[in-house]
């Protein structure tokens, strides 16, 4: 996944929307929360099995949901001046320290 690429071609729909009047950071971090609710949602009420189980139409739901997610995330980085791809290593290189690998 080329990180770089996806903000630029996510920025490119932003600029022709004329959406960054609405890409503040916290626009952007209320967005992908509610984004998240929509997946959480896809869950409720499921059984523990049911959710490693998801029908096809499910899980199809699930991934443009968990897609959103992403993309906001991405936008959020940018907006903040974060290297997403750093700042995921460096959380992953803290959670390995630890908690082990």
């Amino acid at each position: 996944m080329n990180l770089v690429e996806l903000t630029e071609r996510l920025h490119a729909i932003r600029d022709h929307n004329d959406w960054r009047q609405f890409h503040s950071p916290k626009n952007l971090a209320m967005a992908a929360s509610v984004e998240m609710a929509e997946l959480v949602e896809i869950f409720q009420w499921l059984t523990e099995d049911q959710s490693r189980q998801l029908p096809a139409d499910k899980l199809a739901h699930a991934g443009q949901e968990v897609g959103d997610i992403v993309l906001y995330l991405l936008l959020l980085c940018s907006e903040l001046g974060l290297d997403m791809d750093a700042v995921v290593r460096s959380k992953l290189a803290d959670s390995e320290r630890r908690f082990g690998q």
